[in-house]
């Protein structure tokens, strides 16, 4: 008998989370947000029992990004501190690495 993890496969781990955060975000207008379930979507298709299991993941892997500077999370619209948020929360750019809008 073998047990489940609640880890992403290895075909989705940390690297992949983060490429799927970095193209959906840099695919999006200046200033705006996604939603970890989108990367999550982009990964692994619209089934809820496949996305659902890399919310964990994804949310540890979004925490290391903005704590290194290359994503904020938001809550309510504003930037929030990685180390100690609550709740649902959103993906953007930070404002200093938005794309050029040319």
């Amino acid at each position: 008998m073998t047990s489940r993890s609640s880890h992403a496969p290895a075909s989705h781990g940390p690297a992949a989370l983060r490429t799927a955060i970095l193209d959906l975000l840099n695919a999006m207008e200046p200033g705006k947000t996604i939603s970890p379930f989108d990367a999550a979507r982009a990964l692994v298709g619209s089934d809820e029992q496949k996305w659902s299991r890399l919310m964990k993941p994804m949310r540890s892997v979004a925490v290391d990004m903005a704590k290194a500077g290359e994503i904020e999370i938001r809550r309510k619209g504003k930037a929030v501190d990685p180390a100690s948020f609550r709740g649902v929360y959103r993906l953007s750019l930070p404002a200093t690495k938005l794309p050029d809008s040319e």
